[in-house]
């Protein structure tokens, strides 16, 4: 197994449970994939972080440059952090990210594609309904992917 560098300033790293903490409630992350020709390929989307698995789920079409990509080589990269914080008398900000390195696999069992498509849209819809309706139109299209977490950071910036 690969040896991942240790984060340079680690007075800004923080723990696994905040790490997990802007998983859970962030809405959007950059996946990052060696994509056509060898160039990087990255791409912003929403994603539905499964705690007890440890895994970052993410839907795609069943074709196209995102696919083929992960299906060329499944080391990713995923990136996430939030909108940041002010504190009294500070004009800028301090942000928190997280960044993933790990392994891309297609969900090819039916009933897990259903459940994770209906975790993910519990995130971004406001209603069961809601998800309901999507998941009904849309999952027969839906490739599910999960990420499976190498080597996870996080760290926490005061942003001047």
């Amino acid at each position: 197994m690969m040896e991942f560098r240790k984060m340079r300033r680690a007075k800004q790293e923080i723990s696994k449970e905040e790490c997990f903490k802007i998983l859970r409630e962030e809405k959007r992350g950059v996946l990052a994939m060696i994509g056509d020709g060898g160039y990087p390929y990255a791409i912003p989307l929403n994603f539905y972080f499964d705690e007890a698995e440890e895994k970052v789920y993410f839907h795609c079409a069943k074709e196209g440059h995102k696919l083929d990509a992960i299906k060329n080589c499944d080391k990713v990269c995923f990136t996430v952090w939030n909108q940041g914080e002010q504190k009294d008398g500070d004009w800028s900000y301090y942000v928190t990210s997280v960044v993933i390195m790990g392994r891309a696999e297609l969900v090819t069992d039916e009933t897990i594609t259903y459940e994770k498509a209906r975790e993910l849209g519990r995130k971004y819809f406001p209603t069961e309904e809601e998800v309901t309706k999507e998941l009904g139109n849309a999952v027969k299209r839906v490739q599910m992917v999960g990420i499976s977490i190498d080597h996870m950071t996080g760290k926490y910036v005061h942003e001047r």
